[in-house]
C-alpha cells in the first residue's frame, strides 16, 4: 500500500469515528499536511519561502492556508492532474479563468458526503423521493454541485426520484405532477437544488397562481446562491417563498454552503431565522481571519473564513475563501462575500502564493 493510499484509509476512518478529539484532528492534519508538502510541488515553494514545514508546523493552525483563487492558476494536486478521475471546476468568471480540483479518486469526497448529507440533511429517513433543480453529471461533468446532487439522489432518493430541469428551464409539467402526487399520496417529498432555480419555481407557480401544500416530513435543500442566473431575494423573503408555495415547515428547508475547492460541505438546521448558523462535521474546522495579517480575529468579530478540510487529502487542506463570517458557539454565521479591506487582503494573499508559488521548485 503506498502513501496515497494509507493516508486515503486514514481520513475514511477518521470521517467514520464518531466523536473524533481535537488531538485526533490536529495529528492526521498535520500528516496530511506533511503529505501535501512532499507532493504538491507550487504549495511546497509556497510553505519553504513562509518558513512553514512540517518539522516547524506544530498544529492544524499554523498550516499555510492558500487563497482560493489561487486553484486558477496551478494544478494544486498531489498526483498526476492527467490521472484524475474527477475534475471539479469553479463557474466562469469575466476573465474566462476557472479554478480545477482535482480528485484521483472520489472515494473520499463521496463519503464526506454521504456521511453528511445523512446526519444533517436525511436525519432518521434512509429514503425519500426526490426532485433535483439542477442539471445532471452528464449534462455538467465538471460541476461538484452536479455530482454532489446526484449522490444525494443514488443514495438516498427512491427509484421513482428525478431531475425537474431540461436545456430549456423547470420543465413545469412535470413538476406540477411531482408535487400534486406528493399531495395526493402523503409521501414525503425533497426538493433538492440550486437557490437560483427556486427563484425560477417561484415565479413559474406564482404565474400559474399554484401553491402546494406538501406532506409532514417533506425538505428542501438549497444551495450556491444566486450566481447572477436570477434575481436575488432577500433570505427572510426566499425562505417565506418556500414556506408559502410548498407548505413546508422553514425549520425543514435547509442550505448546504460549499465550494468547488473543498471536500466537505456545511449546512444549517433549517431557516426559521436567517441567517442561520452553518457548522460542518467533524474533519472540517473552520478559522476567521484578517486576510491581511492572517490572524484569527477576536470571537464576535467579521473577518474571512478559512477552512480546514481533512477530505481535501490531495489539494490543500487549509484554504482561505472569500467569504465573509462570524464564529458563533454553534459554527458561523455567512455575512456574504469579501469586500473593501477584505478584499484586497485576499488580493494580496494571492499575488503572494503566485509569487512564492511558480518559483524555480514548481511543476
Amino acid at each position: 500500500m503506498n502513501h496515497q493510499q494509507e493516508l486515503i484509509e486514514e481520513v475514511s476512518e477518521f470521517i467514520h469515528k464518531n466523536p473524533a478529539s481535537d488531538g485526533d484532528f490536529n495529528q492526521l492534519a498535520l500528516r496530511i499536511f506533511s503529505y501535501q508538502y512532499k507532493n504538491n510541488l507550487p504549495y511546497q515553494a509556497f510553505c519553504r519561502q513562509k518558513g512553514k514545514t512540517p518539522r516547524l508546523v506544530k498544529t492544524w493552525r499554523d498550516i499555510p492556508f492558500v487563497p482560493i483563487n489561487a486553484f486558477k492558476e496551478v494544478p494544486l494536486t498531489c498526483t498526476d492532474p492527467e490521472e484524475a478521475e474527477a475534475i471539479f471546476m469553479t463557474s466562469g468568471t469575466t476573465k474566462g479563468v476557472r479554478g480545477k480540483h482535482y480528485h484521483p479518486n472520489l472515494r473520499i469526497y463521496d463519503l464526506s458526503m454521504t456521511v453528511n448529507f445523512k446526519r444533517r440533511f436525511m436525519k432518521d429517513s434512509e429514503k425519500i423521493r426526490m426532485g433535483v433543480l439542477f442539471p445532471t453529471e452528464k449534462e455538467l461533468p465538471n460541476s461538484s454541485l452536479a455530482h454532489y446532487l446526484a449522490l444525494a439522489v443514488k443514495e438516498f432518493g427512491t427509484e421513482d426520484s428525478c431531475y425537474l430541469l431540461n436545456e430549456n428551464g423547470i420543465e413545469i409539467d412535470l413538476l406540477l405532477s411531482e408535487l400534486g402526487r406528493a399531495e395526493v399520496t402523503g409521501e414525503p417529498y425533497a426538493l433538492i437544488g440550486a437557490s437560483y432555480s427556486f427563484v425560477h419555481l417561484f415565479e413559474e407557480l406564482e404565474r400559474l397562481g399554484k401553491t402546494f401544500s406538501l406532506p409532514k416530513g417533506s425538505r428542501i435543500l438549497d444551495t450556491g446562491g444566486y450566481k447572477k442566473q436570477s434575481k436575488e431575494l432577500e433570505l427572510e423573503r426566499f425562505y417565506q417563498m418556500l414556506s408559502t408555495f410548498l407548505d413546508v415547515d422553514r425549520a425543514e428547508c435547509i442550505n448546504m454552503y460549499g465550494v468547488t475547492e473543498l471536500s466537505t460541505q456545511f449546512y444549517d438546521n433549517g431557516n426559521e431565522i436567517v441567517p442561520s448558523v452553518k457548522s460542518g462535521p467533524h474533519w472540517i474546522k473552520t478559522r476567521i481571519v484578517n486576510p491581511l495579517t492572517g490572524e484569527e480575529v477576536a470571537k464576535g468579530e467579521q473577518g474571512v473564513l478559512v477552512h480546514c478540510d481533512l477530505a481535501n487529502f490531495n489539494s490543500v487542506t487549509t484554504i482561505l475563501t472569500e467569504d465573509l463570517g462570524v464564529e458563533t458557539d454553534e459554527g458561523f454565521l455567512l455575512h456574504g462575500r469579501v469586500q473593501g479591506a477584505e478584499a484586497r487582503g485576499c488580493s494580496i494573499a494571492v499575488e503572494e502564493f503566485i509569487n512564492l508559488a511558480k518559483g524555480p521548485s514548481s511543476k
